[in-house]
């Protein structure tokens, strides 16, 4: 029977590393600050707009979804540049795949947006 591995620091730890992260995120990367920007605002118009909670569920995922998509994209922008500030034509493939993942993600929470919000905001709810 093999031993188990036991990490250093342990379960709280890793959640204060995971926040750095978030953090590192939002200090260092102008695009997470504006999806933060825009999570905010969606979620202060949800608010004001009293929607439903499967509304609300909907909202919060698609606002997940891109800040999940963003810090992905960062990390490989990162780990990318780390190896080699160098052109190579695979580290641009791995950057512009990633960005279009938060592209992907940002279009979708923007239909989600405009199928949850239409109806309140021209009077057919």
């Amino acid at each position: 029977m093999q031993e188990e591995v036991k990490k250093n620091g342990g379960f709280l730890l890793g959640f204060k590393i995971a926040a750095e992260g978030i953090l590192y995120s939002i200090r260092t990367q102008r695009n997470m600050r504006i999806h933060f920007a825009a999570a905010a605002l969606v979620l202060f118009l949800a608010a004001l707009l009293h929607l439903s909670k499967s509304e609300f569920i909907c909202l919060l995922f698609a606002i997940f979804l891109v800040l999940v998509a963003e810090m992905i994209n960062s990390a490989i922008e990162l780990a990318v540049d780390l190896h080699s500030r160098e052109y190579h034509p695979l580290a641009k493939a791995a950057k512009d795949i990633s960005a279009g993942a938060v592209l992907l993600a940002a279009v979708c929470s923007v239909v989600i947006g405009i199928l949850v919000f239409y109806p309140y905001l021209t009077c057919q709810k």
